[in-house]
C-alpha cells in the first residue's frame, strides 16, 4: 500500500552532485532519518542511498532482484528486504514476480518519471484523505479573527492510502494515524491526537496548549508535541489571542502602577509612547482605581496590534498564543494544505530532473 511523508526543505540549489540531489531526495520522501545540525552528505549516506546508487540508477529497467540488490549494495539479505519495503511503499520502484524471485525496477525508467508518478498518486490519495478530515471541521468565521504566525513553518506531513481499521478504532483514529499527527511510536489506544484535533475542530476560536492539556487530561508537554505536528502538517496554526490582550494589560498596569509608580509607567511602561488621549486615560483609570479589562479593551481600541504587543512586553508580560483550525471550514484547510503539498512536489520534481540530468 502507498505510504510516503513528505518533508519540505531547502532545495540544493546549484548542486549537481547526484549524491547531494539523491540525498536531498529521499530526505524530502522520508525515506531516511532527517539530517543532524550541521552533517554534510557524506555522513548520511546510509544503506537507502548505497542501495539506489549502486543498482537502479545505473539501470532502471534491469530488473533487480533481492540478491542481485544485495550483491552490488553489500547489504544483508534482511537489509535489502527492509529498504525495498519503504521504496515500494513510497512508490520508486515497482516490483513484478518472475519465479521465486520479485524483480525490481525504477518506476517509469528514471528518477523524474518515478517522482511524477508518485506526486500524482501522493496528491489524489491526500485529496481523498483531506476530504476525510473535512467532515469533522465545523465552519467558524470567528476562528479567523487573527493573523497566523506559522506561514514559514517547514511543511511535513504523511500519505497514506485507506488500510485496515484496527479493532477497537474508527475511520477518524486511522485518518489521524495515516496523517502521520500520532507520531512514528503511537502506542496502541492512545487517542490523545485525535481528541486534539477533535477539540480544535470544533472550537470557534484559539485555545492555549494549558486549556488543551485540561481537557484532554493529558500533560501540557505531549499536548505540544502533537499539536506541533499538526502545525507543520498545515492542519492547525498558532495565533496571538487578541481577546487576550486588554485582560493582560490591564493586570500589568495595575501590578506596576503599585510596585514602581506612574512615572515607571510612562517611561519604561511604555504608556507613554501611545498617543496622548490613550496614555492618558490609562493612567487616569490607574490612579483613579476605575479601570478594568472592559476599559482597557476600549481604550486600546485605536492602537495597532503591534503596539498593543509591546506594551504588553514593556509591562512585564508576554503575547498570549493559542492553537486554531487552519481555515474557516474544512474546505479552507484542504486547500491550505494541498498548496503546500503542490510546492513540496514541484521542488521535488525540479530536483529529480536534476538528478537524472546530473547521472547522464
Amino acid at each position: 500500500m502507498f505510504r510516503v511523508r513528505l518533508s519540505e526543505s531547502p532545495m540544493p540549489t546549484g548542486s549537481k552532485d547526484p549524491d547531494v540531489l539523491l540525498a536531498w531526495l529521499l530526505d524530502s520522501m522520508g525515506l531516511v532519518r532527517r539530517k543532524t545540525e550541521g552533517g554534510s552528505v557524506e555522513d548520511e549516506q546510509g544503506a537507502l542511498h548505497r542501495l539506489l546508487r549502486e543498482t537502479v540508477l545505473v539501470d532502471p529497467l534491469g530488473g533487480w532482484n533481492a540478491k542481485a540488490l544485495g550483491d552490488s549494495s553489500g547489504l544483508s539479505q534482511t537489509g535489502v528486504h527492509h529498504q525495498l519495503v519503504k521504496l515500494r511503499e513510497s512508490g520508486l520502484l515497482a516490483a513484478d514476480t518472475e519465479g521465486r524471485w520479485h524483480i525490481h525496477v525504477l518506476r517509469g525508467g528514471s528518477v523524474s518519471a518515478a517522482i511524477e508518478l508518485v506526486s500524482v498518486q501522493a496528491r489524489a490519495i491526500l485529496d481523498l484523505r483531506l476530504s476525510e478530515l473535512a467532515e469533522i471541521i465545523s465552519e467558524s468565521d470567528d476562528r479567523m479573527a487573527a493573523s497566523s504566525e506559522d506561514d514559514e513553518m517547514v511543511f511535513r506531513i504523511e500519505v497514506a492510502e485507506p488500510g485496515v481499521v484496527a479493532e477497537g478504532d474508527d475511520w477518524v483514529d486511522a485518518l489521524v494515524r495515516d496523517l502521520g499527527l500520532s507520531g512514528e511510536r503511537a502506542k496502541p489506544g492512545d487517542r490523545l491526537s485525535r481528541n486534539l484535533l477533535e477539540e480544535l475542530s470544533s472550537s470557534g476560536r484559539a485555545v492555549t496548549l494549558l486549556a488543551l492539556a485540561e481537557k484532554c487530561g493529558d500533560s501540557r508537554a505531549r499536548v505540544q508535541r502533537s499539536i506541533e505536528r499538526m502545525r507543520v502538517a498545515g492542519i492547525v496554526e498558532r495565533v496571538p489571542m487578541l481577546d487576550r490582550i486588554a485582560q493582560d494589560v490591564y493586570g500589568g498596569l495595575m501590578r506596576q502602577h503599585d510596585a514602581r509608580g506612574e512615572e515607571w509607567l510612562m517611561t519604561r511602561g511604555g504608556v507613554g509612547r501611545l498617543d496622548d488621549s490613550v496614555s492618558k486615560a490609562l493612567i487616569s483609570g490607574v490612579r483613579k482605581k476605575s479601570l478594568n479589562i472592559e476599559k482597557v479593551q476600549k481604550i486600546l481600541g485605536p492602537v495597532s496590534l503591534d503596539s498593543q504587543k509591546v506594551l504588553l512586553n514593556t509591562l512585564g508580560g508576554r503575547m498570549p498564543y493559542g492553537v486554531r483550525i487552519a481555515g474557516r471550514d474544512g474546505a479552507a484547510v484542504k486547500e491550505r494544505v494541498m498548496r503546500r503539498t503542490d510546492r513540496a512536489l514541484r521542488r521535488m520534481k525540479t530536483v529529480a530532473q536534476r538528478l537524472d540530468d546530473a547521472l547522464a
